[in-house]
């Protein structure tokens, strides 16, 4: 199935219009949108263009983007990576394996105008630790949307997240349950290394506020915490 034939996915972050080509035919997840990049993405839009003088925002300064370099795993069709670029980061890499990165090159060049160039993207296996030294971590932000399905990865994508990511930085993590497996080994080891803050469902886009998916902001638990 060539892209022209596959279903089209369109996101508004601020007043500029994403489009995202989906390859049905191929046999690689990553080559689909995902929900939980969306929700990612509106979530964080909220809050970063939040003007209300009713409601206090608590994510002020979490989501101020200015001068932060960021770096998004598993990013697919590159929609969550993308949106956040348009959101304020200096910069961010897009990573993923080799199946999947003619989908994400051609997304790239059909929002060409409206990111103002083309992203930085790069292949990534979590078990390689020189693709991962190549990148220079370590990351302000680290995105992840739609990563936990398969048991086997689970351990490799969380060594990877804590490679990336600063001692000052966080994990942005859009998240559905996809195999009570993966997903048990996931929160199990994930516990251990970061100290996990879940955004409340209130505070996702009213739009975007899917029941099964959800956010969570991640952060690297201090040594001291580690060591005991």
């Amino acid at each position: 199935m060539r892209f022209t034939d596959s279903p089209v996915i369109e996101l508004t972050v601020g007043n500029k219009n994403l489009t995202f080509h989906q390859d049905n035919g191929s046999m690689h997840v990553g080559t689909s949108v995902w929900p939980c990049s969306l929700v990612l993405v509106k979530f964080i839009e909220r809050w970063h263009s939040s003007t209300s003088t009713t409601i206090q925002n608590p994510y002020t300064t979490l989501f101020n983007f200015t001068n932060k370099r960021g770096v998004e795993l598993g990013t697919g069709c590159g929609v969550a990576g993308m949106g956040l670029y348009l959101l304020g980061l200096k910069e961010i890499i897009l990573t993923d394996i080799a199946p999947v990165m003619p989908a994400l090159k051609h997304n790239l060049k059909r929002n060409k105008n409206v990111l103002g160039k083309m992203l930085k993207t790069a292949q990534l296996h979590w078990n390689k630790s020189d693709q991962i030294e190549a990148l220079k971590p370590p990351f302000d932000v680290v995105i992840a949307a739609d990563v936990v399905y398969i048991e086997e990865t689970v351990g490799p994508l969380l060594a990877t997240m804590e490679a990336m990511v600063s001692d000052s930085g966080m994990v942005l993590l859009g998240y559905q349950i996809r195999s009570p497996e993966a997903h048990e080994l996931f929160w199990d080891q994930c516990y251990r290394a970061f100290d996990v803050e879940k955004v409340p469902h209130e505070h996702l886009h009213p739009e975007y506020a899917f029941e099964e998916s959800d956010v969570y902001i991640l952060r690297k638990k201090k040594a001291s915490a580690v060591a005991s």
